[in-house]
């Protein structure tokens, strides 16, 4: 119980400063983070309460879920069609190459990893965090057609590479002897992915309907219909529970669909993330932090290499390599490919690797470089999102009008802020 009041304790401190803090570049997964560093300095012993661990991987799990079905069900297909594409690129061609290329890193980096194990870190490690990059998702310099483009990226690339972490480990256990052949992995294929999906279709469509029709007959207080939406992924966590089937992909799917039936979902699910949903995705880094501080006599030069690999060129290439043809300045290239960091999905995707408890030889391994990877992009994105910021904004307002970036979406202008930002900006270059 120490663990929980340490970090409950913080969270009041925190709340009591938040506001001046917004105001700096230390951000919030900062400050959990090197609290949950100094939690196992101060009292190591913490890291015998199995319960308080247990807990927290709990949490986390469920935070994770709440996060997908969150991030899901607020996806608009028709902004994707008027932004041109662009988050299909990321969502596509980028995020498959940043797996090809992180494996690739770790089998030369890790040469002792097999090539499904270099394949779970890879698809570990492809997710990445907007609660990092909030700064760069909301700020009105960053061009609309840019922070929309990471947000969505953002939202759906943590659902998109839960099949392939599960389909890597199914293959290195069977690989490893731990599975039974053949039989072993179509089972868990249809077990994992096949159940997943049935589920977060039944729940999220057959839910979506009933809280569909009873908002249109006024049946529900305004105060429950958040509470109806989250219900919705807490019952694709018990479904797969019962099931053996994933619970972040029934979760996932279940968001994707159940706006088919309830066109508020979206709404309510945003809502609750952005109140309740800091709870779980704060005590995630508290965590994350302890566990970091506990590993650090382990972490190495390799490691760290790795990391900084994995957060520059397996990003940025492939980023790089998916605006091909968009016609992007170079610096919205670079700032996009830059800020992806690795964050909440990494962590959650790793803890629950670890509790599969596979027994393969390239666990360690893969354990701290996703350690190592995204305690250096806490650090980095979170320290360089202003001064990222800043730069980036006098390269827009250096650029024509009519550059791609600053392209309405679908009719719509760009944010007047920003507008009226750049012109100034524009005004005071001419007058020096």
């Amino acid at each position: 119980m120490a663990m929980i009041t340490a970090f409950v304790v913080l969270l009041f401190v925190h709340g009591l400063v938040s506001g001046r803090l917004e105001r700096t570049v230390v951000t919030a997964p900062i400050v959990f983070t090197v609290a949950g560093m100094l939690a196992f300095l101060v009292a190591p012993d913490l890291s015998r309460s199995p319960e308080s661990l247990r807990l927290f991987l709990v949490l986390a799990e469920i935070g994770l879920s709440l996060l997908l079905f969150s991030d899901a069900s607020r996806t608009d297909l028709r902004l994707l069609k008027r932004m041109r594409n662009l988050p299909a690129r990321l969502l596509s061609t980028g995020m498959l190459l940043t797996m090809l290329l992180g494996a690739v890193g770790a089998l030369v980096l890790f040469p002792a990893l097999s090539l499904w194990e270099a394949g779970i870190l890879a698809a570990i490690l492809a997710p990445t965090d907007a609660g990092l990059g909030q700064i760069i998702v909301s700020s009105p310099r960053v061009p609309t057609k840019v922070r929309q483009a990471l947000n969505v990226e953002a939202g759906l690339n943590d659902g998109l590479s839960v099949p392939f972490l599960l389909f890597f480990m199914a293959l290195a256990a069977e690989a490893g002897g731990a599975g039974s052949g053949h039989a072993s992995l179509v089972r868990f294929v249809v077990e994992q992915l096949g159940f997943g999906t049935a589920i977060g279709i039944a729940i999220g469509l057959f839910g979506g309907l009933l809280l569909g029709a009873a908002d249109r007959r006024s049946w529900m207080a305004s105060s429950q219909q958040q509470l109806g939406v989250v219900a919705l992924p807490l019952l694709c966590i018990l479904a797969s529970e019962a099931a053996g089937a994933s619970m972040f992909i029934a979760a996932f799917v279940a968001g994707l669909v159940v706006e088919i039936g309830y066109a508020e979902a979206g709404r309510h699910g945003v809502e609750f993330g952005e109140e309740w949903g800091q709870l779980f995705n704060l005590s995630v880094f508290f965590l994350f932090g302890f566990l970091a501080a506990r590993a650090w006599p382990q972490f190495d030069v390799t490691h760290a290499s790795y990391a900084v690999v994995s957060l520059t060129l397996v990003r940025m290439l492939p980023v790089a390599i998916a605006l091909w043809g968009t016609g992007f300045n170079r610096a919205s290239v670079l700032f996009m490919g830059w800020f992806g960091p690795r964050g909440l999905a990494s962590i959650v995707l790793g803890l629950v690797y670890l509790e599969r408890e596979l027994h393969q030889p390239g666990e360690s391994t893969i354990k701290l470089a996703v350690m190592v990877t995204v305690l250096v992009s806490i650090f980095a994105h979170g320290l360089s999102a202003v001064p990222g910021i800043d730069a980036y904004a006098r390269r827009i307002a250096a650029m024509n009008p009519d550059a791609p970036e600053l392209a309405t979406i679908g009719g719509v202008p760009l944010d007047r802020t920003q507008r009226s930002e750049g012109d100034e900006q524009r005004r005071t270059a001419a007058i020096d």
